[in-house]
């Protein structure tokens, strides 16, 4: 985003930002940076006094962490909180495919955009995609793969990360698309195959494809004393990838152009400038 000139200085809001320490959070803080702004990242400790951490914002960006056990008691915490505190404008942070009654964790996504819609606050609420980010981490090891735990070629709107945080930023520092329902999807539905081809073009090099199914990846997981996912989690995870094993998660691409007038960065600009930057670095 195009930072505001000197002049226009005094204009600059704080914007806080919920779980804003986490990688959406952080990609939402930078983008509100160069936005002339200033980000204000709330984590968990922030919040043992909401209302005083909320107070001097002028919007927030409200989001749970990630599988919440109570998603919707913790966004009626932080509505309420950002009424006594004084906040002009959020912005929450919800799921494509919110009404999945199969998937607890977006179902109480579905829960808490209703009450956003009731809470008389000025909101936008947005609806982002998988984060083409997620497969990174095994595209930089050596050799490069990505392990799924469900079909390699159901269809998903994957989107960057940054321009999640581009298109957040520009929602909470304007007054743009007040009480619109925003999906925010790449420019074309993928698979994970697809990423494994893009990955190993930009790479020079062939990305392996390991598929399981949710049933042994719950069984791994219980075999596994360090996994550091509890039974719950494990739950709502295994139930979430029986969904992608059979749907995908397909999302539209429209929202992105409508908040930054431009398309949404595709796969293959993603996945180059994030695995180039990694390439570069192994080198030094």
């Amino acid at each position: 985003m195009t930072p505001i000139p000197s002049n226009r200085a005094a204009e600059a809001r704080r914007v806080a930002i919920v779980s804003g320490t986490g990688k959406t959070g952080r990609a939402i803080g930078d983008a509100v940076t160069a936005a002339g702004h200033v980000p204000v990242p709330l984590g968990r400790r922030d919040l043992t006094d909401p209302t005083a951490a909320l107070r001097g914002c002028h919007a927030a960006y409200l989001m749970a962490p990630n599988l919440h056990s109570d998603e919707l008691g913790f966004i009626e915490m932080l509505l309420d909180s950002s009424h006594r505190a004084g906040i002009e404008r959020i912005v929450y942070h919800s799921v494509a495919a919110p009404y999945a009654p199969s998937m607890p964790h977006h179902l109480a996504k579905a829960e808490s955009e209703d009450r956003v819609r009731r809470s008389s606050l000025p909101f936008t609420i947005v609806q982002p995609c998988a984060y083409m980010e997620n497969l990174l981490p095994g595209l930089r090891e050596t050799p490069p793969a990505i392990s799924v735990a469900y079909s390699a070629d159901t269809p998903f709107g994957l989107i960057g990360l940054r321009d999640v945080g581009e298109a957040a930023a520009r929602l909470l520092t304007t007054e743009d698309h007040l009480g619109a329902t925003l999906e925010l999807g790449g420019p074309e539905l993928v698979s994970v195959r697809d990423v494994a081809r893009a990955a190993g073009e930009v790479l020079g090099a062939e990305v392996g494809l390991e598929v399981t199914n949710p049933a042994a990846w719950t069984a791994a997981q219980e075999a596994r004393a360090d996994s550091g996912i509890d039974a719950r989690e494990c739950a709502w995870l295994t139930a979430m990838f029986d969904y992608y094993d059979r749907y995908g998660l397909p999302c539209g691409s429209a929202g992105i152009p409508a908040v930054l007038g431009r398309e949404a960065r595709s796969l293959d600009e993603v996945l180059a400038e994030e695995l180039r930057a990694s390439l570069g670095e192994s080198r030094l």
